[in-house]
């Protein structure tokens, strides 16, 4: 892009390229999700939790990173919970807080998606380092 506000036709080329590169990885990534009979939003929430770099994740932290609100997120738990994959224990530091876990069936479902996802992104590294190129 060049400076200031004009942009060129390569410009909105771009960000069509990169647009549709990242649609077509987010398609890749539901298609993973079903495959594991999980929806894209519950792949979602379960890496979240696994991803976090701290110990103490509670349903608030996963509505922040799945940018939900508080009751969207408690329903999400929820049927995580029911599935078998995600656990609740009491916060030490506020009752009141529920803090979650992933189940051992959680983690294995989690760890074959992650696998693959990374394998995908990995074959997709030069065509995203080359339009993330485009775009700047």
């Amino acid at each position: 892009m060049i400076d200031g506000d004009e942009l060129i036709d390569a410009d909105y080329a771009a960000l069509a390229d990169f647009r549709y590169a990242l649609r077509q990885f987010l398609a890749f990534s539901e298609r993973g999700a079903a495959s594991c009979g999980l929806t894209p939003q519950q792949h979602q929430a379960l890496l979240a939790i696994r991803g976090a770099t701290h110990a103490n994740v509670s349903v608030g932290y996963v509505a922040e990173r799945l940018a939900l609100k508080p009751h969207s997120a408690t329903g999400l738990v929820d049927r995580l919970e029911t599935l078998g994959l995600v656990t609740r224990r009491p916060s030490p530091d506020d009752g009141r807080q529920a803090l979650l876990e992933l189940t051992q069936k959680a983690q294995t479902l989690l760890r074959q998606l992650s696998k693959t996802h990374r394998e995908e992104i990995v074959r997709l590294r030069p065509m995203l380092t080359e339009l993330l190129a485009r775009v700047d």
